[in-house]
């Protein structure tokens, strides 16, 4: 068993973001370093340019990728690996938003490939934290068109017509490409995504750097990538229960679960022809059990479950809520 596929866990990755704070720090008790705006954790990465690399076991060292192009279908799955190649197929953060973030769209994966970007970017958001009053906007709040959407930008009137959402801890935003959204200051929460960081930034509320330069705008790359169709809701409902898991989210790219526990549970994951992530968002530790493997996640950080794994248990230190992350393939 020395040389077998285990649960993994990763170095975390930290950016510096300029709508950033220190609320990674600590609320999760992560040393950044000397960052003063810590935007983003990386808990999870494949993206070429920021990939996670392995802290633990005797693959301690390696980047995530050569993992995948090594091990294949035994990591990531057989319908996985035949799709997505070995670049590993999701990423998972965790972001802190001191101020407003800009508000962005994201292609999906037919204009992105068009482009030459690889994939799209579809997202989900669980919101660990929240200021009263804290907002987030997805999507529009009336019906619009592209003349409309036009007209309030070049007036600078945009918000006019965007869907402001009030939050709380432990719900849920879907974010699929094509919507225009932007997260506001007050909120901290976890990331499920394509793996992809192509972002079509539409409006940055006028700010400026030290130099009183503002931050490229992406206006006509984003025009063929929003979607401008009204919903009813943009909230996403679900029921947590305790010692059980429950779905949140369920789409091509991703599966999204919530497990919330206070005592050992089991996982069958034998008729999963995927890789399984485990993000604990809440909670002391918890320590995991695969076949005869042991690892260990505490609240921000990430454990990658190898397909080849057929069962795990979870055993909390105290009450925890962990996110669970697979891909189901069924074309």
């Amino acid at each position: 068993m020395e040389n077998t596929l285990y649960p993994m866990e990763f170095a975390p990755i930290f950016r510096e973001k300029i709508w950033g704070g220190q609320k990674i720090k600590n609320k999760f008790g992560f040393d950044i370093g000397g960052l003063e705006n810590c935007g983003e954790l990386w808990s999870l990465s494949g993206y070429p340019e920021e990939q996670s690399i392995i802290s633990n076991g005797f693959l301690e060292g390696n980047e995530l990728n050569e993992l995948v192009e090594v091990y294949m279908d035994d990591l990531v799955g057989g319908k996985v690996y035949e799709k997505y190649g070995s670049v590993f197929p999701i990423l998972v953060k965790i972001l802190d938003a001191e101020d407003w973030l800009s508000i962005q769209v994201h292609p999906d994966d037919e204009l992105a490939q068009k482009r030459g970007l690889g994939g799209g970017k579809t997202e989900m958001w669980y919101i660990l934290d929240a200021d009263p009053d804290s907002q987030l906007i997805a999507g529009f709040s009336q019906k619009v068109n592209e003349h409309t959407y036009l007209q309030k930008i070049r007036d600078k009137k945009l918000t006019e017509i965007m869907n402001f959402e009030k939050v709380k801890k432990d719900e849920v935003f879907f974010m699929p490409s094509g919507r225009v959204h932007a997260l506001g200051p007050g909120i901290l929460l976890a990331e499920i995504q394509q793996t992809s960081d192509t972002t079509y930034r539409i409006y940055d509320w006028d700010r400026v750097d030290k130099d009183g330069k503002g931050r490229e705008l992406h206006l006509r790359e984003a025009m063929e990538a929003i979607d401008f169709e009204l919903y009813d809701n943009y909230k996403t409902p679900y029921a947590s229960k305790l010692n059980a898991t429950r779905e949140i989210v369920n789409t091509p790219f991703f599966t999204t679960n919530v497990i919330e526990i206070n005592k050992g549970i089991k996982k069958d994951y034998s008729e999963l022809d995927s890789f399984v992530i485990l993000l604990a968002i809440e909670g002391k530790f918890a320590y995991i059990d695969a076949e005869g493997h042991r690892g260990s996640i505490r609240a921000g950080q990430s454990l990658l479950i190898p397909a080849i794994i057929d069962e795990i248990s979870i055993y909390p230190e105290s009450h925890c809520k962990i996110l669970e992350v697979y891909i189901i393939i069924t074309e």
